[in-house]
């Protein structure tokens, strides 16, 4: 059964200045996908593409303007208010962009709570166990808890976006581009983490990147957009290999070396 579906969305922004609004400039274009319980879907393509705005389309941060989107068959749109706290809770993402994903005022505690406290309804006490538990799941220290994030690293911010991520226990989580501001041995450990969490829960991911090293770690299918279309679908293979023009352009991308996978 398919946890989130794209059906032929269609998206355009237009921007604004002192001498008026822009055209309309299309960066979905008739786009369609699904993702299964379990199956962990990478979104390849370069800058631009319009695979951050599928994303937000997908976790219900933006409208299409055409098309829908259907959570467990469902078009987000018409779900009732129960129904819409469930998909919330079951549908989780996690930015590039860590500092501006979180409140500078709240404690890393009360980041990773806030699910636990809107969503699940936990008290005090639950929270605070669960926090720390979260924590140190992403290789953070219980101590971190009482830190506001101008005290923290980049990387540590965005293992803090993770654990907030992960609270709700959800059927989905976006990672669009969430691991990229790590290094490489926290992307793998990520990475392997993530990979644990699916086969433990059948929870599945919408990996969004540009890196087709992980593509090839972690994922089990590939999509690959360009100029707001779908150019390729399908089973990743290893090594991978990408037949559109799109995929191969990525494919020319000097990147380190990748640790050998593990061995299951």
């Amino acid at each position: 059964m398919s946890v989130l579906t794209a059906r032929n969305v269609s998206h355009a922004y237009r921007t604004f200045s002192l001498v008026g609004a822009s055209n309309r400039k299309t960066v979905l274009d008739h786009v369609s996908m699904e993702i299964a319980a379990g199956q962990t879907v990478a979104l390849l393509g370069r800058s631009g593409c319009g695979k951050s705005t599928l994303a937000r389309l997908l976790v219900g941060l933006e409208r299409p303007d055409e098309g829908e989107v259907l959570f467990e068959g469902r078009p987000v749109d018409a779900l009732s208010r129960e129904e819409l706290r469930a998909f919330r809770r079951s549908v989780q993402m996690v930015f590039q962009d860590a500092v501006g994903a979180v409140d500078p005022r709240l404690t890393v505690g009360e980041i990773v709570a806030q699910p636990l406290r809107h969503l699940l309804r936990l008290d005090r006490a639950e929270c605070r166990s669960r926090t720390a538990r979260l924590l140190g799941l992403v290789g953070l220290d219980r101590s971190d808890a009482d830190k506001l994030p101008g005290r923290m690293s980049g990387g540590q911010l965005q293992r803090v976006c993770i654990a907030r991520a992960l609270a709700p226990e959800p059927q989905l989580i976006v990672l669009d581009e969430a691991v990229s501001n790590l290094d490489l041995h926290l992307q793998i450990r990520m990475i392997d983490l993530f990979d644990a969490l699916r086969r433990e829960t059948g929870v599945s991911y919408l990996f969004v990147t540009h890196d087709l090293r992980l593509v090839e770690r972690f994922c089990s299918r590939v999509v690959v957009m360009d100029a707001g279309r779908i150019q390729e679908a399908a089973d990743v293979s290893r090594p991978l290999a990408l037949t559109s023009s799109a995929g191969r352009a990525l494919h020319e991308a000097v990147l380190p070396a990748m640790p050998a996978l593990r061995q299951t």
